[in-house]
């Protein structure tokens, strides 16, 4: 049996895939006139994880940059605005460390077919669903790591967005009905499976919605495989990654996303088995304390924190459940997918868990 190659400690980008290639000629004449390069040649190859926007390193002499754009063939939407990306990484950069440096941003399509922005390349590792090759995560680490990652957070819902220009990328008002609503819609339209727990857990939900108005920056993707960390330190984050579907709402639900993420030791085997399990290796906070610590740091209580984990279990559950369902009716024959209606079934059931026990 041959033995699987060990994993790089940092992300390694691919040739381009076929169909997704950048016209490197028109990308070197609008870099280079805009002072952002002053070599003639780049190279470029692809970031091949994530479904979202296409992700691309650009090399240009020792100067090395991310490129971001739509995939191809998608209509408008937040998904995909890159523009707007760029905007609020651009905000984020003099007040959030964490934020990626922006370089440039273009509008004009005619360039790459696209909008597309440029930032600089944050050297690190990055968490996936095992530990990189050559990197022992020691309790004590991943202890540190997991405090560093919930006063991330914390630290992102203490902005204030009107001081740094961002209060109108979202509507705060109304913010968590809309997203109960919305997701049990995205729910509906992408069904191929009687999944009781989770048409238990939208029911829930949409009666037990907080009367509370709270407004913040929410990355609504927090987790350890959007984090950049430190090739010599791993507890220690240099970036956040994958802005495209902040807005501002309620942080409570950006918390709770993150614990839908969270995998504790304890957790049944099918949870512990979707390709989360980092967090349950010992010395990692669990998610009641993940709760406590994000409490201390921002000095008050966050709300209904069992109402926040059950929305992000069904939110999760939503996304992978319209992944199936592109595979169930033939869009695409990725082999990743097609056993994805168990995992759905296991965070409907972890949901239906935290609203019997009421707790996280």
């Amino acid at each position: 049996m041959t033995s699987p190659a060990p994993r790089a400690p940092i992300d390694v980008p691919a040739a381009v895939r076929a169909g997704e290639a950048l016209d490197e000629a028109a990308l070197v004449a609008y870099l280079r006139a805009r002072g952002a390069i002053s070599t003639d040649t780049i190279t470029v190859a692809q970031f091949p994880r994530g479904f979202s926007n296409l992700t691309y390193l650009v090399v240009a002499g020792d100067d090395e940059f991310v490129l971001r754009r739509p995939p191809y063939g998608v209509g408008a939407g937040s998904a995909h605005d890159v523009l707007r990306e760029f905007r609020i990484l651009e905000s984020l950069g003099p007040v959030y460390p964490f934020a990626p440096r922006v370089r440039l941003a273009c509008e004009d399509p005619a360039v790459l077919g696209a909008p597309f922005y440029l930032m600089d390349r944050v050297r690190g590792t990055i968490l996936r669903d095992k530990p990189p090759a050559g990197m022992p995560l020691e309790a004590v680490v991943l202890r540190r790591l997991s405090e560093r990652f919930i006063d991330v957070l914390a630290d992102l819902h203490s902005l204030d967005v009107a001081a740094i220009g961002l209060a109108a990328i979202g509507r705060p008002e109304g913010y968590v009905q809309r997203q109960v609503d919305g997701w049990t819609r995205r729910y509906a339209a992408a069904s191929t499976h009687d999944h009781p727990e989770v048409a238990q857990s939208a029911r829930w939900l949409a009666d037990h919605v907080p009367d509370r108005f709270v407004a913040a920056l929410v990355h609504n993707d927090f987790k350890y495989d959007n984090l950049v960390l430190d090739l010599g330190d791993p507890s220690r984050i240099l970036a956040v990654l994958d802005w495209e579907m902040a807005t501002v709402g309620d942080p409570l639900l950006d918390l709770g996303t993150a614990l839908a993420y969270w995998v504790n030791a304890n957790d049944p085997p099918l949870l512990r088995a979707l390709g989360l399990g980092l967090t349950a290796l010992p010395g990692n906070l669990s998610r009641a304390e993940l709760v406590e610590r994000y409490a201390e740091h921002r000095g008050g209580d966050p709300g209904d924190i069992v109402f926040a984990y059950v929305f992000g279990l069904f939110k999760v559950a939503v996304i992978a459940q319209q992944i199936y369902a592109r595979y169930a009716r033939g869009h695409t024959r990725d082999p990743r997918f097609a056993s994805l209606h168990l995992a759905v079934g296991a965070l409907g059931q972890a949901a239906a868990r935290a609203i019997e026990r009421q707790q996280v």
